[in-house]
């Protein structure tokens, strides 16, 4: 067991520092798509904890704070391990890495701030539509037929017909479905084109950034030492670790197979709410997040191409581009 826990570790940290395109996952004992999936199970694992957790200190720090603290947090945890320098990034690529920080910081304060309002199983499978429509969108013919059983589930999990929906919590958990269809795209984006976790170390600081001018003036009057701690540690269970494993996991999967495993978030989170936060969903609302886990499966699968896994990227020759020291 201790040998084991020590080549995770040295998965993380070779992901961390390593400067060469060299897949860490020869050291372990099974291959990229076993570690992939791992990967991805552990970061929704860290995800639906770390958001329960946030959501139990709300009478504490509200969720605007809480996202800009996390963040915060995350973004001096990867500068000071991660070392990025401008010369490792194309402009190109230092502008994907920006834009994932911005898109990252919608997603967290959209969906931290439906979570405010909403069972974190509903704001999650709400959330979830937005990786649901990139796989559509991707989908052909019949297999767009997957999004009915995925409006289906967003009817009983929001159950219109009772009027007592919160329609700002739902909306904001539409806004999160944005942000994480965005997160999506750059995170592979990203992930193709910047070694390790150089790219993370850059969008969360700018997460950060984005987060400070809208948080900071309503929370900062939150703020205690004690909060800081708790952020920092909360930091490591998400953002860091899910956000770092899901980029390395996008490098050993297809985008398919990621999508299919993400597809099981929603049901995880409904389990994770009534663990951590006792909230005990009515049978509409389980058999909403069956529906919604059941289309993205099937969207996804359906819009599965004959492509081989994602690639680390090899070493590329000097670029004009490159931003300067």
């Amino acid at each position: 067991m201790a040998r084991g826990r020590e080549r995770w570790t040295g998965v993380l940290l070779a992901g961390m520092t390593s400067n060469d395109h060299v897949a860490p996952t020869r050291h372990l004992p099974w291959g990229p798509a076993e570690s992939g999936a791992m990967m991805a199970v552990v970061a929704m694992l860290g995800v639906q904890l770390g958001l329960a957790i946030a959501v139990r200190m709300f009478d504490q720090i509200g969720p605007l704070g809480m996202a800009w603290l996390r963040l915060v947090c995350a973004g001096a945890i990867l500068l000071v391990v991660v070392r990025p320098r401008p010369s490792d990034f194309t402009r190109r690529d230092l502008l994907a890495c920006a834009l994932l920080g911005v898109v990252t910081a919608a997603m967290m304060m959209f969906f931290l701030s439906s979570a405010a309002r909403l069972p974190i199983g509903t704001a999650s499978a709400l959330e979830f539509l937005g990786p649901l429509g990139i796989a559509l969108v991707a989908a052909r013919g019949r297999a767009r037929l997957w999004a009915l059983p995925a409006a289906i589930g967003v009817l009983l999990l929001t159950e219109p017909w009772h009027g007592g929906v919160d329609l700002v919590g739902v909306a904001y958990a539409l806004g999160a479905a944005l942000g994480w269809a965005g997160y999506i795209l750059l995170t592979q984006h990203v992930g193709d084109k910047v070694t390790g976790l150089k790219g993370l170390a850059i969008s969360l600081p700018v997460a950060a950034l984005a987060t400070t001018p809208i948080a900071l003036p309503a929370e900062g009057g939150n703020l205690t030492w004690q909060l800081l701690g708790i952020g920092l540690a909360l930091a490591v269970l998400h953002p860091v670790l899910p956000f770092s494993l899901e980029l390395q996991a996008l490098r050993r999967l297809t985008a398919t197979s990621f999508g299919v495993l993400m597809s099981l978030e929603p049901a995880m989170s409904v389990v994770i709410g009534f663990l951590v936060l006792h909230q005990v969903p009515g049978p509409a609302a389980v058999f909403g997040v069956l529906c919604v886990v059941f289309a993205g499966v099937g969207a996804t699968r359906a819009g599965a191409r004959t492509a081989e896994p994602i690639a680390i990227p090899g070493p590329r020759a000097a670029e004009p581009e490159r931003v300067a020291v």
